[in-house]
C-alpha cells in the first residue's frame, strides 16, 4: 500500500512571477473574453502566443492578432473518469483545438456530452466563466458548435369544410359515398368536388358510389395509431364501385397477414363516419 507523503513543498501565499508582455497580454485578453495570438517573422500565428519563434528562436514580432473564438478539434482524447483537479466534474475531452485564425494548436477541455458525440473535426466555441481573472481557466471548456435544435411543436386549430367537403361529410353521416361525375372527361372523384382536377371543368352531377369496393394497394403499419382496431394494422387504398380514383382507409376484421390486393371490402360506418373498411362477406 502506498504511505502518506511525509515531504510537502509549498510556496505560502502562492509562487509570483511575471508574465512579460507576450503571455501578459494573453491573459489580460482572457479576462476581457478575447483569445489573441503572436505573429511570427515567417507570418504563422502561434496560439497560447510564445516570446519565440520554436523554429527559428528569433524572438516574435510585438504583433498581436485576435482568433477564434471558434476552432476545429485536430486531435482528442476521451476521459471517462475525471479527477479531482480536472476542470469538469463528468466525462469529457481533452483536445488540441486549432483556433480560427491560428497556426498552431491550443490544448483545453471539450465539453462534448458524449464519446460518441466527439470527432476529429469537430467545431468547437469557448464556454467562458462569469468571474475571469486573466487565467487559461477563464475558458472553462469549449462546447460543439450549435448545429440541431429541437422545437417542441404544438399547434391547435379548426377546420373549416368548404362547400364540395361539407356536402361529401353530411352524405357520410346517411352511410353514403357522394361523388362527382365531370360532365367532359366523365371521370368520378370521391370526395365529391367542384371542379375536375384534370380539365377543370365544373362539376355539378352529383352521384352516389360504393359501399363496396376493391383493394389497389395497401401497407401493414407496425406503429400505434388512435384511429386502429390493433397493431399491427393495414392502411389500404380502395377504389369505390363507381368511382374512378381511390380513396384511403383503415382496413380491419381481418389478419393483416391475409391482405391481398384486390380482395373486396365494404365501409363499415360508425357515428355518422367511415370507421374502417372490413372485408365482403358473402351474403
Amino acid at each position: 500500500m502506498p504511505s502518506e507523503p511525509n515531504h510537502v513543498l509549498e510556496f505560502p501565499g502562492g509562487y509570483t512571477r511575471s508574465t512579460g508582455p507576450v503571455i501578459g497580454r494573453f491573459l489580460t485578453e482572457l479576462r476581457a473574453g478575447r483569445i489573441v495570438g503572436v505573429r511570427t517573422a515567417a507570418k504563422k500565428v502561434l496560439v497560447p502566443p510564445l516570446e519565440y519563434d520554436p523554429l527559428t528562436g528569433e524572438p516574435t514580432l510585438p504583433e498581436f492578432v485576435e482568433v477564434g473564438p471558434a476552432g476545429t478539434v485536430r486531435e482528442w482524447t476521451w476521459v471517462d473518469a475525471p479527477r479531482k483537479n480536472h476542470p469538469l466534474d463528468r466525462p469529457f475531452a481533452w483536445a488540441l483545438i486549432r483556433l480560427d485564425g491560428a497556426d498552431t494548436s491550443l490544448v483545453h477541455a471539450v465539453d462534448g456530452g458524449s464519446l460518441k458525440a466527439m470527432r476529429t473535426g469537430l467545431r468547437v466555441w469557448p464556454r467562458w466563466r462569469h468571474d475571469r481573472v486573466g487565467s487559461i481557466t477563464d475558458i472553462e471548456c469549449f462546447v460543439p458548435e450549435v448545429t440541431t435544435i429541437v422545437a417542441n411543436v404544438r399547434t391547435e386549430y379548426t377546420v373549416t369544410p368548404g362547400a364540395a367537403l361539407a356536402r361529401y361529410l353530411d352524405a357520410l353521416t346517411r352511410n353514403v359515398f357522394l361523388a362527382g361525375r365531370c360532365p367532359s372527361c366523365r371521370s368520378v372523384y370521391v370526395p365529391y368536388r367542384l371542379s375536375c382536377p384534370q380539365c377543370g371543368s365544373v362539376i355539378e352531377e352529383e352521384l352516389e358510389v360504393g359501399p363496396s369496393g376493391t383493394v389497389t394497394t395497401f401497407a401493414i403499419n407496425n406503429l400505434p395509431d388512435p384511429r386502429a382496431p390493433q397493431v399491427p394494422f393495414v392502411s389500404a387504398y380502395i377504389l369505390l364501385d363507381g368511382a374512378d380514383i381511390p380513396i384511403i382507409a383503415l382496413l380491419a376484421e381481418i389478419p393483416a397477414t391475409e391482405v391481398v390486393e384486390g380482395m373486396r371490402v365494404r365501409a363499415v360506418f360508425e357515428g355518422g363516419a367511415v370507421k374502417w373498411f372490413a372485408p365482403e362477406r358473402e351474403a
